[in-house]
């Protein structure tokens, strides 16, 4: 069977498998809806986690960065690993204890405010609609590729897709579906990834391949060494970024992961504060298998391409080439009419541009494996692009019927809050397919400032609202404000406004706009603490809730308030 047929069937089993399980699961109540009842066990939670937070950005783009930055790729696999140990440590278990569904939830109660609640929906909106317009642009380059529609109608068939089973299950469909595209994923990421190792070194553990030598005794990395630095690209291992901008998108990555409202809300839909510990650990192991695994795939991936590219009649390039050609996320210009493709560093004589977001998925083409492989990676995709999707839209349908909603009309029965939600995720799916077609970078990018959004707006007052009694709703308010509006400005202006400044001559003490929520932290900190200092201390029964919280005694139940 061809590709396609591969494609169809994989997918086509795969999605009705996710629907399959959204009607099965189908949320009856608000509390199945936002947390899926609050019992699932702490393995499948682990593994719900994991396929949630790793996004299209980690299953198509993350490797696709690496392919092509080599060591300086290594932020992302730092940053995004660390950050969970950090959500482990410092906030799963006492989020959990305090029993709020949403951030914006413990923000209001903790801050006593809803202005403070109003300011900290405005942030999850914020970071939530720019990592679905990741997720949503990861679906249409699937869809546009294997199903050889153009991406714009890809993002459309994912929207359709993700609508009916977020909007219908909520958090319980989601939770379960999640589960299933986990072992979707993780099969899809490994199987290629192992078949290319054993071709390559002859080593089928990719992590062991990636140090392992070709057939002629080349050690890999030092053979990519050499061919990249014959093109003009800096070598393979060498850094090209400056220190402070590694140390500042990597801290970013990490705080930002600890303040991501979709994946916080996991936590809650356990039974126990140790369930959500434990869950937490499971996760880590679950998204290590994957993260280990992408600087090989990236490797692999980028040798192969060049090797079946470079210096390589145009009349007779490898099927792969005319494949992605289609989808215009590969251009081939013969500029000095050689018949021949010249894969260079020098922008003016290059003839070959790869879009870096295509690596992880053509990597299977590219190795020339079994068309089943190439139709289970595009499973394998949906499922990371999808999953996490699903959770981000739950938030954003969250805040705004339980937290904008209920704070100004208590009164709303739940039928009625739980159709508010379904309508807020219907809007959500249209916006964020908009920014699917039209994104504001390639995949792992806007991810990238999602997270840094997530480290300026909420981390600080997460921390300080769990481990400091003394900030008050003052500070909580001018923090989250002054760290978002900074760092949003900033990516605008570098981004958008002058994208020709955006350079390390021109970046704030070196730091990249990947980077700048490591600032913005920095400013919602120093605000959040000045303000307090000078305005009341919170009352006291809000102290005596924060020591009760921290407090290993009696962790199995929740905070009642």
């Amino acid at each position: 069977m061809d590709i396609l047929t591969w494609t169809y069937i994989l997918v086509g089993l795969s999605f009705s498998l996710y629907i399959g399980i959204a009607i099965w699961s189908r949320a009856g109540s608000t509390k199945e809806f936002y947390v899926a009842g609050g019992g699932v066990s702490p393995l499948a939670n682990g593994m719900a986690t994991a396929a949630d937070w790793m996004s299209a950005a980690s299953f198509i783009s993350m490797a696709g960065i690496i392919s092509f930055a080599g060591y300086d790729g290594s932020v992302y696999l730092m940053g995004w690993t660390g950050g969970y140990v950090l959500l482990a440590l410092l906030l799963a278990p006492y989020l959990r204890k305090f029993g709020k569904f949403t951030v914006p939830d413990f923000v209001g109660d903790r801050y006593y405010s809803n202005t403070a609640k109003v300011v900290a929906v405005i942030c999850a909106l914020f970071i939530s609609f720019t990592y679905v317009a990741g997720q949503m642009r990861g679906v249409g380059i699937v869809f546009s590729r294997y199903l050889e529609v153009p991406i714009e109608w890809g993002v459309v068939i994912g929207m359709c897709i993700v609508f009916f089973y977020a909007v219908l299950g909520g958090m319980k469909g989601i939770t379960y579906t999640q589960v299933a595209q986990y072992c979707v994923l993780i099969f899809a990421y490994m199987v290629p990834a192992i078949f290319v190792s054993m071709q390559l070194t002859g080593n089928p553990v990719p992590q062991l391949g990636l140090g392992g030598e070709l057939a002629d005794g080349t050690p890999l990395l030092d053979k990519l060494d050499g061919v990249l630095g014959e093109l003009g690209f800096a070598e393979y291992t060498a850094g090209r970024k400056g220190m402070t901008d590694i140390f500042m998108i990597t801290l970013a990555l990490m705080v930002g992961t600890a303040g991501l409202p979709h994946v916080i809300v996991r936590f809650f839909t356990v039974p126990k504060v140790k369930d959500a510990r434990l869950s937490a650990g499971y996760a880590l192991v679950f998204i290590a298998i994957l993260y280990t695994t992408a600087p090989a795939i990236a490797a692999f991936g980028i040798y192969n391409a060049i090797n079946s590219t470079s210096e390589k009649e145009i009349s007779s390039l490898p099927v792969w080439v005319s494949n992605w050609q289609k989808t215009n996320l590969i251009a081939v210009d013969d500029k000095n009419g050689d018949g021949k493709i010249q894969y260079v560093a020098d922008p003016e004589t290059n003839e070959l541009s790869i879009d870096r977001d295509i690596m992880v998925l053509a990597s299977p083409e590219i190795a020339e494996l079994p068309n089943w492989v190439v139709g289970l990676v595009a499973a394998g995709a949906m499922a990371a692009a999808l999953s996490t999707a699903a959770g981000l839209l739950l938030v954003i349908s969250t805040s705004v019927s339980r937290d904008l909603f209920k704070t100004f009309k208590p009164e709303i029965s739940e039928k009625k809050e739980l159709r508010i939600a379904r309508i807020a995720a219907a809007g959500a799916v249209l916006l964020a397919g908009y920014f699917g077609v039209n994104p504001p970078g390639f995949v792992a990018q806007v991810v990238a400032f999602a997270f840094g959004l997530a480290a300026a707006s909420f981390f600080p007052v997460i921390i300080m609202g769990i481990f400091s009694s003394r900030i008050n709703k003052e500070g909580a308010i001018a923090g989250m404000v002054s760290g978002l509006v900074f760092t949003l400005a900033y990516i605008i202006y570098f981004k958008f406004i002058s994208p020709e400044l955006n350079t390390a001559d021109h970046w704030w003490f070196g730091v990249s706009p990947e980077g700048i929520g490591s600032i913005g932290m920095f400013i919602n900190f120093l605000v959040c603490i000045v303000v307090s200092q000078f305005t009341p201390a919170p009352p006291q029964s809000v102290q005596d809730m924060i020591q009760e919280i921290r407090i290993p005694r009696g962790a199995g139940k929740a905070v009642d308030h």
